[in-house]
């Protein structure tokens, strides 16, 4: 799987991704750092990347353009320190590709992850 990881997030969370031999990049790496998130999801799509963010924008953007695709994995913890949010990170990766593939938006929270399959509805 290929992740994009947004500008909210450390640049180090690409760096332990890598090192557990996922394809990943920071944006910041590929694109302005202030791009809208609209080009960041274009190009996500384009170049079939799953989006790991901080941001809840992408969801909402996801749901009015009713896209199917790129994933999204938003990280709604408060701590989101890169060797904190790995192995939760990885456990969404490793259990939940079906969907990622497919295409979803994934929350994950303090207590719990929710899933839902795109397009919204």
């Amino acid at each position: 799987m290929k992740i994009l990881v947004d500008v909210n997030l450390s640049p180090s969370l690409v760096l332990l991704l890598r090192e557990k031999n996922y394809e990943a990049f920071h944006w910041s790496e590929i694109g302005s750092l202030s791009a809208k998130d609209e080009e960041i999801l274009s190009w996500a799509k384009e170049n079939k990347f799953i989006i790991l963010t901080n941001d809840l924008d992408f969801g909402a953007i996801l749901a009015a353009t009713k896209a199917d695709f790129p994933s999204v994995i938003q990280v709604r913890t408060l701590d989101v320190r890169p060797h904190v949010l790995l192995p939760k990170i990885l456990y969404l990766l490793e259990n939940y590709q079906e969907y990622l593939i497919q295409g979803a938006l994934i929350v994950l929270d303090e207590r719990k992850t929710r899933i839902r399959i795109l397009p919204l509805k």
